[in-house]
């Protein structure tokens, strides 16, 4: 698997566990192979599990732009009458109030007008760069900045069920989406604020997570010398 690897590439599905960055699952990867060419298809937040498609040997690395740019699908769960700084369950709540005026219409409602092309404002707290600088280095400053928004397009945003404070819903979205800015932006759309608690990647395109191995699982078939 080694030899292919180096000489031609190839593509593994990783079902990230939560509490991992995609750079942790990479580094993990790479004692693992014993390849240092490694690379993946998208970040996903420590908070979210699913899949990871991870380019390994020159190969496949070539091709990762390409990867990065196809459709993603998540399953979530957000909080309604609450925000954080971090626009998840990684911050301290913010701002709580009182929801029970907010009805299963209003939810409806707000959802209704995140659908299709929208402009999106990046979290603060989230990679992307401004001037060569990573938003998160520059909110940990305390340096507020104002941007540009970005467009995304929803292909599909529908809720899956309600258990306030709790909405669960599924998303089929574009490359540079951000589903923690969703939970947010909805919330100010109910007027109580939101935040994302929980999320999950199923989809990349046609590859599902129902196809992927876990590091442990991947590491027992790399013991057990069985084809990957």
């Amino acid at each position: 698997m080694q030899q292919e690897a180096q000489e031609n590439g190839l593509f593994l599905y990783i079902d990230k566990q939560q509490d991992w960055t995609s750079h942790d699952v990479v580094a993990k990867l790479r004692p693992m192979l014993k390849i240092k060419k490694i690379g993946h298809s998208g970040t996903l937040d420590p908070l979210a599990t699913g899949l990871l498609i991870v380019a390994v040997g020159r190969g496949a690395t070539k091709q990762i732009s390409d990867l990065q740019a196809k459709s993603k699908v998540y399953i979530g769960t957000m909080k309604i009458g609450a925000t954080t700084k971090t626009d998840d369950a990684e911050g301290e709540e913010e701002n709580i109030c009182d929801i029970t005026h907010i009805t299963k219409e209003n939810i409806e409602s707000a959802f209704s007008k995140m659908q299709g092309e929208i402009a999106q404002i990046p979290p603060m707290f989230s990679a992307k760069k401004v001037n060569g600088q990573k938003l998160y280095h520059l909110a940990r400053k305390d340096i507020e900045i104002e941007l540009e928004p970005s467009y995304v397009t929803l292909y599909k945003n529908s809720i899956t069920s309600i258990e306030l404070p709790y909405i669960h819903f599924e998303v089929h979205c574009s490359k540079g989406t951000y589903i923690r800015a969703i939970a947010r932006d909805i919330g100010r759309e109910l007027g109580v604020g939101g935040y994302l608690t929980g999320l999950r990647r199923t989809y990349i395109e046609e590859h599902s997570v129902e196809n992927a191995v876990t590091l442990t699982e991947l590491q027992k078939m790399i013991d057990d010398n069985e084809s990957i």
